[in-house]
């Protein structure tokens, strides 16, 4: 070694190396995962479009289905006391959206029968009315698991607002039923023949025809449960598509928008028609309360707005279906869940929230009565779905 390399310290010390080699072991500096990243966000939104092109192609081809399906159990249907009168399909509809947690497909079931000749206009609309009532329900369930997996913490506010979901639907769909009747009974909606146009209809069948053609093979009695079970398939697709809300990571500050009444109310609208489900719309309030992120009372008209646009996918399938009665059902039930909404928040708000929220602290107060709530609600809809046998055929 040279004295100048003695002298020098730097001469004998390896190259400086850069803090991204610094990290490789072998010396060679790691590039930012910046491609492997965007590819896989691209994959993501490659297979969230996916989903729904085929969550699409299931709906439309269940409709059609069930249409095809409920022409073939139409005399079954009519000669069944269960189905026999309003009430009877009142109950229907109401138990039906608890068995499948949801009352989008038994809405659309509801036409589908109408279409086809199996139920009047009145059984129509009370079993589309019936589903409504039911369609929160899993909001009540998903409360349930919630706290068992927090193990009770917050246990009001997850099981409560499941509990306030099913009783403001009641209150608004209740006299919204009534209402809704009186208008399509009037004939105020006869000059509305919205329905899909034959460029459309002809599109369908182009698409949807060999599939249809198909399964059309199969006995008519399969056809409506398996329109059925593929509605259920392409909502749960649907649900693939959705963003994950879980409430985790909400921020540590609420806004200040979330405690008034109209903004809430939009924000029900928005986000139930961009779901097309109410049950997905209301299920997510229950972690958000849970985290103390948005209380049951701040709650109410987020749910009232969800309640009136959730209805959005069962015009759809009305459309598609082509009747311009059926669209006329689903728009009567739209219009007067509106009117009832409107009117309760814009005159009655303050003694809506004061009553709702004595009854919801009622029932989550005891296990005695929130059992005693569960209860009625499968026992009252049992009761309106066995009106049949005990009162017959209505006259309306």
């Amino acid at each position: 070694m040279t004295d100048d390399a003695q002298n020098d310290p730097s001469a004998s010390d390896p190259p400086a190396r850069t803090p991204e080699a610094a990290q490789d072991p072998a010396g060679e500096a790691a590039a930012p995962p910046r491609t492997g990243r965007h590819e896989r966000d691209w994959l993501r939104i490659a297979g969230r479009l996916a989903s729904f092109a085929i969550a699409l192609f299931l709906f439309v081809l269940a409709i059609q289905l069930m249409k095809v399906g409920a022409k073939a159990l139409g005399p079954t249907f009519r000669e069944s006391p269960l189905f026999s009168n309003g009430i009877s399909t009142l109950g229907a509809g109401w138990l039906g959206a608890y068995i499948v947690l949801s009352g989008s497909p038994i809405a659309a079931l509801a036409l589908s029968l109408y279409v086809g000749g199996a139920l009047t206009q009145l059984q129509t609309f009370t079993m589309l009315s019936g589903s409504r009532l039911g369609a929160s329900f899993v909001v009540l369930l998903v409360g349930f698991l919630y706290a068992m997996r927090n193990h009770g913490r917050n246990r009001a506010e997850s099981i409560g607002m499941g509990v306030l979901a099913l009783s403001l639907t009641a209150i608004v769909y209740i006299p919204g039923t009534a209402l809704g009747y009186g208008i399509l009974k009037a004939g105020l909606l006869d000059g509305i023949r919205f329905h899909a146009s034959g460029d459309v209809l002809s599109l369908v069948d182009y698409i949807w025809g060999p599939a249809l053609d198909l399964l059309t093979e199969l006995p008519g009695g399969m056809l409506l449960p398996l329109g059925i079970a593929i509605v259920l398939l392409s909502f749960k697709l649907l649900d693939r598509v959705l963003p994950q809300l879980d409430g985790e990571h909400h921020g540590g500050k609420r806004t200040e928008w979330l405690r008034r009444p109209w903004p809430m109310f939009a924000l029900g609208c928005i986000v139930a028609t961009l779901t097309l489900s109410v049950s997905v719309a209301l299920t997510l309030l229950v972690p958000l309360a849970s985290r103390g992120f948005v209380n049951r009372r701040e709650a109410i008209p987020y749910i009232m707005g969800a309640n009136i646009t959730t209805l959005a996918d069962t015009l759809v399938a009305a459309m598609v279906l082509g009747n311009a009665v059926a669209v006329q059902i689903v728009l009567a039930q739209a219009i007067a869940v509106a009117i009832v909404s409107l009117l309760l928040l814009a005159i009655a708000y303050r003694h809506l929230v004061e009553g709702v929220m004595r009854l919801d602290e009622w029932v989550v107060s005891t296990n005695r009565r929130l059992w005693l709530f569960v209860a009625i609600l499968f026992v009252l809809p049992a009761i309106f779905l066995t009106s049949g046998i005990w009162l017959g055929p209505i006259a309306t």
